[in-house]
């Protein structure tokens, strides 16, 4: 019997209140709540286009700014993926995908190696758009590729308009997410010579 790579995460802090449920082998549908409708709209694409179950609700301090509620949901997507991948077995472990998005061009190429790191690789052109500012994009990417202990490379090759910047990079990180998660029909054990990811 097939087991299910399903994760609930919940994290309260004197900032946000946020809860996570993420299935890995969904069909892209989403649930998104942050009170940030842009970030709203990003966390769809990415769930959407990563073929991923998601549900996020998050209550935060947004009369404050949008910081610790982008920040915080990405500390908590990012420990329900290390939670749903469990022991990492049968694993395709690598991941990329180049996604356009009209006049821009994004990539974005993860490995599930247990080691976090993010290389975030865009400037933007404008300070905010939709209600969120772009800086934030890199402090949701950051900690979930540290609590998802994933490497992730985030690159727009070119580009002028934010929105298109933005949704090229979720969009991507959802596809290479997606390919690295999925299990390969080759892959017997932890995808790794080390034994362990």
């Amino acid at each position: 019997m097939k087991k299910e790579r399903i994760a609930e995460v919940s994290r309260q802090t004197k900032e946000t209140d946020i809860s996570v449920r993420l299935n890995l082998d969904g069909k892209g549908s989403s649930q998104i709540s942050t009170g940030i409708h842009f970030f709203d709209h990003m966390l769809i694409l990415l769930a959407k286009h990563g073929f991923f179950d998601l549900e996020v609700k998050c209550k935060g301090d947004l009369e404050v700014d949008g910081h610790h509620t982008v920040e915080d949901v990405g500390i908590t997507l990012g420990d329900a993926f290390n939670q749903a991948l469990g022991t990492k077995e049968g694993i395709s472990r690598y991941g990329m995908a180049y996604v356009p998005m009209d006049e821009t061009l994004g990539r974005a190429v993860v490995d599930f190696s247990g080691r976090p790191f993010l290389v975030c690789n865009v400037t933007f052109s404008s300070e905010n758009v939709g209600g969120l500012n772009t800086e934030l994009v890199e402090e949701f990417f950051r900690p979930l590729a540290v609590h998802g202990k994933m490497n992730l490379h985030i690159e727009v090759l070119y580009g002028k308009n934010s929105h298109h910047m933005a949704e090229a990079m979720f969009k991507a990180v959802g596809r290479a997410l997606c390919l690295a998660a999925t299990k390969h029909p080759r892959v017997e054990g932890i995808p790794s010579t080390k034994g362990v990811l």
